[in-house]
């Protein structure tokens, strides 16, 4: 009788075990959900150079086993945002939001309590889910009104403390205003000014998920 050759099947048995377990070990990293705009999907830029790119090495290089990811989408308001939340909760099963959006809906001039009412459902819908939420302060160019801009920027604030959630400082701090860091359009951050939007976003999102 042949002896069969058990080290002819040693890697088939292999590649079939990494197929069925390298799933199994992806799900067990906690999930970070960037949820934002063209601040946060690298808008002009190759996405490894963007603020979120950035921020999954710095996770991995400090030793945190979360995995990032981005479901921002350039253009995006809070409307949008709102109809592809549920869908992505459900995709991802996020332990974090990073929620980071309403820049549009001031530049296209939406009524902050319409802005309002969307991100604080999608707040709603995030804790729901059992996740906690990070909400971005958003700010918009002066230009519009003394009245409407503090309505806008005020209803950050007020939605954090409805919420219990932590509140990130306007991620362009430091960036906006500055045209070495924007790109021409005069609205969108270079790829020089990504490291600084993360040093805007670490703080709070280190806190959390110490």
């Amino acid at each position: 009788m042949m002896k069969t050759n058990g080290s002819r099947w040693l890697p088939i048995l292999m590649f079939w075990l990494a197929a069925l377990f390298s799933p199994w070990v992806q799900a067990e990293a906690p999930v970070i959900l960037v949820f934002g705009d063209s601040l946060s999907a690298a808008y002009g830029m190759p996405a490894e150079q963007g603020w979120v790119s950035l921020l999954q090495r710095r996770l991995a290089e400090r030793g945190y086993p979360q995995r990032i990811v981005n479901a921002s989408i350039s253009g995006e308001t809070t409307s949008g945002g709102l109809s592809r939340l549920p869908a992505a909760l459900k995709q991802h099963c996020p332990a974090l939001v990073i929620l980071e959006l309403g820049a549009n809906d001031g530049l296209l001039g939406q009524p902050p309590m319409t802005m309002s009412h969307n991100l604080a459902r999608m707040i709603e819908l995030a804790q729901q889910a059992n996740a906690r939420v990070l909400l971005a302060e958003m700010r918009i160019p002066p230009n519009y009104g003394p009245l409407y801009t503090q309505k806008f920027q005020a209803a950050f604030g007020e939605l954090a403390g409805k919420y219990n959630i932590s509140l990130i400082p306007f991620i362009l701090n430091g960036v906006s205003g500055n045209p070495t860091l924007i790109q021409d359009d005069g609205l969108h951050p270079r790829a020089e000014a990504q490291a600084r939007i993360l040093e805007n976003v670490w703080p709070t999102l280190e806190a959390a998920l110490k």
